[in-house]
């Protein structure tokens, strides 16, 4: 999740690790199944897989999309709740369970991942996994996709399907992997191959940062001029990277590789800096899904019509894997106005007519965060469940579109 336009600052939604470790771990040994970790990992006291439970049926990864109405879940905040929490509060089970994790994966990492596939087992549902190569792209080697896609099929084992999100925002300059399209579509596609060959229950999603702004102010990842990647990314050929350059195409990875394609879409204001308390505009949502805003935030306009080229015409099921709208906690901010911020968001979000306006949509997943925003140097409530008002209006209005997890069976690993 970043801002857009102004202002780069790296926006960490992970929880602290050893918050969450310790809860994590335990569901997955509750599980009856046994975890993948690397052997110098593994506990020679890891309980085995229960042989009294059916095998579990693994998923077809790229058979995740549903044919009617789209995936309705959330980006848990691990630390500090459950998907349970969230069923709980919405009165469904959300179809999507967001996490994130660095790559290389370190121990901690696999504890993590596996035990946040275990809660999504436990629910019914997808595991949407954002991978962040904090070392730069160089880092993802062969013998760490190997880990990875370990991982993923043990996952994929106890009937979880898994949508990998890899290098996300890569268009934008404030991650180490961002503005290298060539050194991005080679590792894409690098673990794109063994995900789908090793872990066919799983699936990749390309999703870049919204073009609103592109191309951003400077980064710790900018692509200087007289490089290999200046070049690919001036697409106009006019020597330098301006608001005319394609701010998608140079890091597509290609058709064959791509399963799904994301974008995240928050409302942080009207315009930077962010911070303040403004009600969106009504069909915010659409128009920077489909390059056509011109609003309060400026004229986009010129962006690519993202759903039109990525979605309708490569035939790839849409995601927006993560969205909620900017409350800042504070002597303005009174419950009529925080209920009226985020029900206006979610209002363009869960649109009845939505699905049909933008037909390859097919997962939504709400940002369920209180955490502090360095972009805006305090505290930001995105959350619906919070306050059990907001969350009434919310679950109130859940569109016919959506689609929820189901609770199953527990089964043994494959």
């Amino acid at each position: 999740m970043r801002a857009d336009h102004e202002g780069i600052t790296v926006l960490n939604r992970r929880p602290a690790r050893a918050a969450a470790v310790a809860s994590l771990a335990a569901l997955a040994l509750l599980s009856g199944c046994t975890a993948w970790v690397p052997e110098e990992w593994r506990e020679a006291s890891a309980p085995p897989a229960d042989p009294t439970l059916p095998a579990c049926v693994v998923p077809d990864g790229r058979d995740l999309a549903p044919e009617d109405g789209a995936l309705l879940g959330v980006n848990v905040e691990w630390g500090s709740q459950t998907l349970e929490d969230v069923a709980a509060a919405w009165g469904e089970r959300p179809a999507v369970a967001v996490s994130f994790t660095d790559i290389p994966l370190d121990a901690t990492d696999v504890e993590n991942v596996t035990a946040a596939g275990e809660q999504v087992r436990d629910g019914g549902g997808v595991l949407l996994l954002t991978l962040e190569p904090v070392g730069g792209l160089a880092t993802v080697t062969e013998p760490v996709i190997d880990d990875l896609v370990g991982v993923l099929s043990q996952i994929n084992a106890t009937g979880v399907p898994v949508v990998v999100r890899f290098a996300h925002e890569m268009n934008g300059s404030w991650y180490a992997w961002g503005h290298q399209p060539i050194a991005y579509v080679t590792a894409f596609r690098e673990v794109a191959s063994a995900v789908h060959q090793g872990a066919p229950g799983s699936a990749m999603m390309w999703a870049p940062n919204s073009g609103n702004g592109y191309p951003f102010p400077e980064g710790v990842s900018t692509a200087q001029p007289g490089t290999e990647d200046h070049a690919a990314l001036d697409t106009d050929g006019d020597g330098e990277l301006t608001a005319a350059d394609d701010p998608y195409a140079p890091y597509y990875p290609g058709d064959d590789v791509v399963d799904w394609v994301g974008m995240s879409m928050y409302h942080w204001g009207d315009a930077h800096p962010w911070g303040e308390n403004e009600v969106p505009e009504d069909g915010k949502l659409v128009a920077e899904l489909t390059g056509t805003y011109d609003g309060r935030g400026g004229d986009h306009t010129g962006v690519p019509d993202f759903h039109q080229e990525y979605g309708v015409e490569r035939g790839k099921p849409v995601a927006v894997p993560e969205t909620a709208a900017l409350v800042v906690p504070g002597a303005d901010l009174t419950p009529e106005l925080e209920l009226e911020i985020k029900q206006a968001w979610w209002r363009q979000v869960l649109d009845p007519e939505l699905v049909e306006q933008l037909p390859q949509v097919r997962m939504i997943n709400w940002f369920e965060w209180v955490k502090e925003e360095a972009e805006v140097g305090t505290t930001v409530d995105w959350g619906v469940t919070t306050d059990p008002a907001i969350a009434e209006a919310f679950t109130a209005e859940l569109p016919a579109w959506a689609v929820y997890g189901e609770a199953t069976e527990r089964c043994a690993a494959a």
